[in-house]
């Protein structure tokens, strides 16, 4: 048998003196003697497939923790959110006025209307206003400008 060539996944075999059955040369059987022909034939590469898996470590068991019991509250947990209280309806950061120096859209005391501007949340380079869901006195503003905040973070109270 002759030369054993195989160019990623192929293979062809060619006779010992190069020439191929219909007569076309070591150049149409990728052998070596094709070179000054056709150019230097392409390496072969070893392919393996299927691909070895990945290494993976083995699991870690970890020790099962009992819960604690207490129904107070400990350090750490989130404070209820009061039921008066605008909370924000996205994640972003929060801007009290309109634009940097000016007056902030509301202050603590003021009086609002149902759907009047509390502040802006920016998320994702665009600029929400967060309406008042009630007419109402804010008597508490929670957060700060340029806070970023979460969803469901209360922002300000309105009674």
């Amino acid at each position: 048998m002759g030369a054993v060539t195989a160019f990623a996944g192929t293979a062809s075999a060619a006779p010992e003196d190069g020439a191929s059955p219909a007569g076309a040369g070591a150049a149409a059987w990728g052998t070596t003697t094709g070179a000054a022909i056709c150019g230097p034939a392409p390496r072969a590469t070893r392919m393996r497939w299927p691909p070895a898996p990945p290494q993976m470590a083995a699991p870690v068991v970890m020790p099962q923790v009992a819960a604690p019991t207490s129904e107070a509250p400990t350090a750490g947990t989130a404070e209820a959110v009061p039921a008066n209280a605008v909370t924000a309806p996205m994640v972003g950061t929060t801007y009290v006025a309109p634009e940097p120096g000016a007056d902030p859209f509301v202050s603590i005391g003021d009086s609002v209307k149902e759907g009047q501007t509390l502040l802006i949340i920016e998320a994702m380079k665009v600029m929400n206003q967060i309406p008042s869901p009630r007419a109402g006195k804010v008597t508490q503003i929670m957060v700060q400008d340029g806070q970023p905040v979460e969803y469901g973070e209360p922002l300000l109270i309105i009674e």
